[in-house]
């Protein structure tokens, strides 16, 4: 349930807070004076677009937070599954700070992206704008309703459908890469048999071009490094008697004469001798070293000649020698599958038949899962459509197989509808008005909320086109939803506003030369005068608050 929503410097609203209740809350209020832009800035904090225009004049950022009580299951899980925290009292605080090319979404506290909040949403609200009902002139919506009561059994048909013609378009790819004529054929061979025999030939090794690079670079800097390693052996070594270790030698044996008298000379002879030893090691270290460092001009050729035969296999077929015998051993593949080209094709003309196979089977499946249940919802919006003041009306839901098949199946869904006598079913589009479609969108909202776990649903003037008895209608229907359900609704007519659990007036006033957009939850007796304005009364007359209580009295009774 949305428990409270907090606005801060968005268009005319200065700051308002609202706190919804549960059942139904309705919102009213004069033309202009900003009812939507409350389910707007809900949108905002849900991820929706943000533009400039958008920030109040002279206002820096816009905040909006929203306060959900998520105590349930559903909501849980996907907290989870988005790596987020839950709270001490389940409720989930979803909040967005807005500026100029810059907005910061946060869950709890923790900083997401959009895409979280949206995936969070969905199993929080359910926003039903101005203009949705339009979508219903679209196949495609109907298709998504039907699918959506179709519940979790859809689901994992769907799944398998979407697999196998994954795998069919897969196929066919590979089947249309693969067909060539001979002449291709066998220019495609040769080109692959000079290529795997140019890397078979090289005989590489993983490795060996690191190792071959080190031994080129000593080889290319032996001179230097000699001439530097005879210079070090020169001042450390035996040789000379300026060299260290002649020194080191005379300052151990005079060490030796005296360490006799003294323990701690003892101890100073063995420190020098731990050194003497040191030095001699690495003395013969160097030595060793420089007779492994002489290359004669030959050797130094087969290096440098090896390693132009490996860059150049690194610049026609990968960057490193593994990616390279990668693709000798992806072209020796090849070449053994050209050598039985009609069995390589036939095979894979086998496997996309038994894929197709398999994909026309999860088709028919899925089709049948759709068939059945587009029986059952047909009735269930038939029977919604009839409380609606459809007096009489014919719903069908057809659900034809098409000439292509995608990922979503074979199906095409298309709703049929005839509200007159007589009159043959045809196309929602084609017969249905504007206050027809809110009402045929109302019954589909009310049927599928019994299918699902969204506690919240909020309806943005879902009354356009209507009045009168239809509008009574409409009203008591908003009222039974709201037994099971959270239902917020923006409207203009009396007949819904009169069936108010709780009555929100949305007002524009002019403070010190600035316009501001508020909104307040109203008293019994205050929303007895709305409605009186409602109903067209520009004076809070007592024949106009006569009417409006008649008329809440009506609601009441309905309730009862």
């Amino acid at each position: 349930m949305l428990q409270s929503l907090h606005v801060k410097n968005l268009a005319l609203i200065e700051e308002t807070e609202v706190e919804f209740g549960r059942g139904l809350n309705i919102l009213t209020g004069e033309t202009g004076a900003g009812k939507s832009l409350l389910i707007g800035s809900i949108n905002l904090a849900l991820g929706g677009k943000f533009e400039k225009e958008m920030l109040r004049t002279g206002a820096e950022s816009a905040l909006v937070e929203l306060v959900f009580s998520g105590d349930s299951e559903r909501v849980r899980k996907k907290l989870e599954q988005l790596e987020l925290e839950t709270t001490e009292d389940d409720t989930v605080i979803i909040s967005r700070k807005m500026q100029v090319g810059k907005s910061v979404c946060k869950i709890n506290g923790e900083t997401v992206t959009a895409k979280q909040v949206k995936d969070l949403a969905e199993v929080l609200i359910d926003i039903h704008g101005q203009h949705e009902h339009q979508s219903l002139l679209k196949k495609k919506k109907h298709m998504e309703i039907l699918d959506a009561f179709c519940g979790s059994v859809y689901e994992e048909a769907a799944k398998d459908v979407a697999t196998e013609y994954t795998k069919c378009r897969e196929l066919r790819k590979t089947l249309e890469e693969e067909s060539m004529d001979e002449e291709t054929r066998a220019r495609e061979q040769a080109l692959a048999e000079f290529e795997y025999r140019e890397i078979e030939a090289a005989k590489l090794i993983p490795g060996e071009d690191d190792q071959l690079e080190q031994k080129y670079r000593l080889m290319t800097n032996s001179k230097r490094i000699l001439e530097n390693l005879s210079e070090s052996r020169q001042f450390t070594g035996n040789d000379d008697e300026g060299g260290a270790g002649s020194a080191l030698s005379r300052a151990l044996r005079a060490i030796r004469s005296i360490s006799g008298y003294d323990s701690r000379l003892g101890e100073l002879e063995g420190q020098l001798s731990e050194i003497d030893n040191l030095l001699a090691d690495y003395n013969r270290d160097v030595a060793e070293y420089m007779a492994d460092c002489e290359f004669d001009e030959e050797d130094f050729g087969a290096v440098e000649e090896r390693l132009n035969t490996l860059n150049h296999l690194k610049g026609k077929y990968g960057n490193t020698i593994e990616n390279v015998i990668q693709y000798g051993e992806e072209k020796k593949e090849y070449l053994e599958r050209l050598a039985d080209y009609d069995v390589y094709l036939k095979k894979l003309e086998d496997d996309l038949k038994e894929a197709e196979k398999k994909l026309y089977s999860a088709c028919e499946k899925l089709s049948d899962i759709r068939k059945r249940n587009a029986t059952v919802l047909e009735q269930q919006l038939k029977d919604a459509l009839v409380h609606l003041n459809f007096l009489t009306v014919e719903f069908e839901i057809a659900v034809r197989q098409s000439q292509n098949v995608t990922a979503n199946g074979w199906d095409e869904v298309e709703f049929l509808i005839s509200t007159n006598p007589g009159e043959p079913l045809k196309p929602l589009s084609q017969v249905a008005s504007g206050g027809e479609l809110s009402r045929v969108m109302l019954a589909i909202k009310t049927v599928l909320a019994g299918r699902d776990d969204i506690d919240t649903l909020i309806f943005d003037e879902i009354d356009a086109g209507i009045s009168g008895r239809t509008a009574w209608r409409v009203s008591e229907q908003l009222d039974t939803l709201a037994h099971s359900h959270q239902v917020i609704c923006i409207t203009h007519l009396p007949q819904i506003a009169a069936m108010a659990d709780r009555h929100f007036c949305i007002e524009k006033s002019s403070v010190q030369d600035n316009t501001i957009t508020d909104i307040r939850v109203l008293k019994k007796e205050e929303s007895l005068g709305e409605l009186a304005r409602l109903l067209g009364s520009d004076a809070l007359t007592e024949a106009a608050l006569s009417n409006a209580r008649e008329m809440r009295a009506q609601a009441v009774a309905h309730k009862g």
